[in-house]
């Protein structure tokens, strides 16, 4: 940023070496374009400054909010993460996850992709998915597709 400033000082210097009159079109205009032109250095720099601010407070809120969820997600007990299955969405290849216990609902419910809104399955059995529903990697597997 101190770049900026630092052209806009030489052109300053520049036009008082010109001897231009001060009170002619010409001298009004060049001193006029340079004003204007340190007025956008400093606006920028102050941008550049609050945009600095503002990235090192949503690191800090980014940062609280992972210590939050740790704690929330930590402390609760009765999740299991085996009641939990995983689809690869089809449009955007966004892994969604959804309660197992949906696939022997008696409603018909669809899941959407939170990322793309496509549909990526519905409980009945006239739904073509392009993946179907799996346990999450690393935990145990059905052994067979009725105990879903």
């Amino acid at each position: 940023m101190e770049d900026l400033k630092s052209k806009v000082a030489y052109l300053q210097g520049l036009s008082a070496g010109m001897d231009l009159e001060k009170e002619s079109k010409e001298g009004r205009l060049l001193s006029s374009i340079i004003d204007v032109l340190g007025d956008f250095a400093d606006s920028f720099n102050e941008l550049q400054e609050a945009q600095g601010q503002l990235e090192d407070y949503v690191e800090s809120i980014d940062e609280d909010l992972y210590s939050l969820e740790d704690e929330i997600y930590e402390d609760r007990p009765g999740i299991d993460e085996d009641d939990y299955m995983e689809v690869e969405c089809p449009r955007c290849g966004e892994l969604v996850y959804f309660d197992r216990d949906i696939v022997d609902d008696e409603d018909v419910i669809e899941v959407t992709c939170p990322n793309c809104d496509e549909v990526v399955f519905v409980n009945d059995e006239t739904f073509a998915s392009a993946d179907e529903p799996e346990p999450l990697e690393g935990r145990a597997q059905v052994e067979h597709e009725d105990d879903l």
